[in-house]
């Protein structure tokens, strides 16, 4: 029975706590767009993005 005096104002807390943490989240805009991010991994980028030539590349002649 003590042990109820303890885990009930323990409980009450916690809730208030993980309320207070959910109302913070929702606020700052942590569930505004949920299904974007998914939709962006499964996008393909089909872009060739041209090689970058370093300076040693740049002064070695190339035999062609």
């Amino acid at each position: 029975m003590e042990s109820l005096y303890l885990l009930i104002p323990l409980s009450i807390a916690l809730t208030f706590a993980i309320g207070a943490v959910f109302w913070w989240a929702t606020r700052s805009g942590q569930f505004d767009d949920l299904e974007g991010p998914a939709h962006r991994i499964l996008m393909d980028d089909d872009s060739v993005r041209p090689e970058k030539r370093t300076r040693e590349a740049e002064d070695t002649p190339q035999d062609d």
